[in-house]
């Protein structure tokens, strides 16, 4: 019979290994070292007696002539032969014994280091027990629970202070992506709503829908379609799905002002642009849509009357700097702190049918962070906000350039 139907045969729980945990291989680990320890020192030992023990010959007192006397004895050089050997034999028997009496008990001393191995492996591996089950039971129900390991600062604490750490981000991440969505929803809902009680209106209508209607709800659609697309370059910007190339970030820069340069020049604003070419690398679409966003929003919340704004850009060493800077209200250094996320807005600030679907900087803060760099709002003494963002720079020298 094969070995193959002795497994069909044989239940499969007698054949089945245990599981391969860590206590189990930390356990065989103190084990065999012990093991190996014990036999390297065994066999040592054993070498070590055999080598500098012997057997000492003592010579009877009634042997006249010493040495020379024995040599012209037989019978006394055959009684001294004989009781040599068995000397020999005996201190050979007496190592032997020695070394099976102390392999025996460093079997012993293996049961019992396996089991001491078991117990402290147990007892050092309890902490991760212990994060496994708290963090099996977290859900995003209630991300707030935290493992808040107790004990020494050693690697253990250090790992489960980092699970906190993470937990902590998650929780913030997961708060704000409901908070966006919360949002989002209110504002897709407002235009929709609008739309729906003006068709009824229309439908009510016997005489058609008017021309004042119409223009309402194409203004309207057209809101909604813009909070769309905001939405839609959002979520392209966190994950990242844009193509790079090497960008003059000051030309894109005269590209933005001069598209917004008709809204700013209505509403009696003064635009000054100043700065040197700023090299860096990404999309020259979001990084256009980034600059008009910034420039848009300084024009929208800018005084009612002779407001002002100045972009800047400027090279350093490895980084350029975008800047953006306008007149306005004052402004809490709280509220600022505010206005990237989604769908904040100044509550002081003055609007206007130009002010955006509430994206407007946290879109930028999503390019910003796309392209590696950072953005500071920054509230100014005499009122208003100034803006910067500061991206990689490339040197002049680069292979980009060719």
């Amino acid at each position: 019979m094969s070995w193959r139907s002795l497994t069909r045969l044989a239940p499969g729980r007698i054949l089945r290994l245990p599981s391969p945990t860590v206590r189990l291989r930390l356990t065989l680990l103190y084990s065999g070292l012990f093991l190996v320890s014990g036999v390297t020192l065994l066999g040592t030992t054993y070498l070590l007696f055999r080598n500098s023990t012997g057997v000492d010959l003592i010579l009877p007192t009634e042997t006249r002539g010493g040495l020379h006397g024995i040599s012209q004895n037989p019978e006394v050089l055959h009684q001294l032969s004989q009781r040599y050997v068995e000397s020999l034999e005996r201190h050979r028997h007496g190592l032997h014994e020695g070394l099976i009496q102390s392999g025996i008990a460093l079997a012993i001393l293996t049961v019992v280091s396996i089991a001491l191995g078991w117990l402290v492996a147990g007892r050092v591996l309890r902490p991760l027990r212990t994060i496994t089950a708290t963090t099996r039971q977290i859900s995003e129900h209630n991300l707030n629970q935290r493992l808040a390991l107790s004990g020494p600062s050693d690697e253990l604490k250090d790992l489960a202070d980092t699970v906190d750490g993470l937990l902590a981000r998650l929780e913030a991440h997961v708060a704000g992506q409901q908070r966006f969505a919360a949002n989002a929803s209110h504002e897709l809902r407002t235009p929709l709503a609008i739309i729906r009680t003006l068709l009824e209106v229309a439908r009510k209508d016997a005489n058609g829908a008017s021309e004042d209607l119409v223009e309402r709800l194409y203004e309207v659609n057209t809101r909604a379609i813009d909070l769309t697309e905001a939405l839609l370059l959002l979520s392209r910007t966190d994950q990242h799905a844009f193509a790079t190339e090497r960008l003059d970030l000051s030309l894109i820069v005269e590209e933005a002002t001069e598209t917004l340069l008709a809204i700013a020049e209505q509403r009696g604003i003064t635009i000054e642009t100043s700065g040197e070419t700023t090299l860096t690398i990404g999309s020259h679409a979001l990084l256009l849509q980034m600059t008009t966003n910034l420039v848009q929003n300084a024009i929208v919340h800018n005084l009612p009357a002779e407001g002002a704004l100045w972009v800047t850009t400027h090279l350093d060493a490895d980084s350029v700097e975008l800047t953006v800077e306008s007149t306005g209200e004052q402004l809490a250094p709280n509220l600022v702190s505010t206005l990237i996320e989604p769908f904040q807005r100044g509550t002081e600030r003055t609007r206007s049918h130009h002010e955006g679907v509430g994206l407007g900087l946290a879109i930028v803060k999503s390019i910003t962070e796309a392209h590696d760099g950072t953005l500071v709002l920054t509230p100014r003494a005499t009122g208003g906000l100034r803006v910067t963002v500061r991206l990689p720079a490339v040197a002049r020298s680069s292979p980009a350039d060719d």
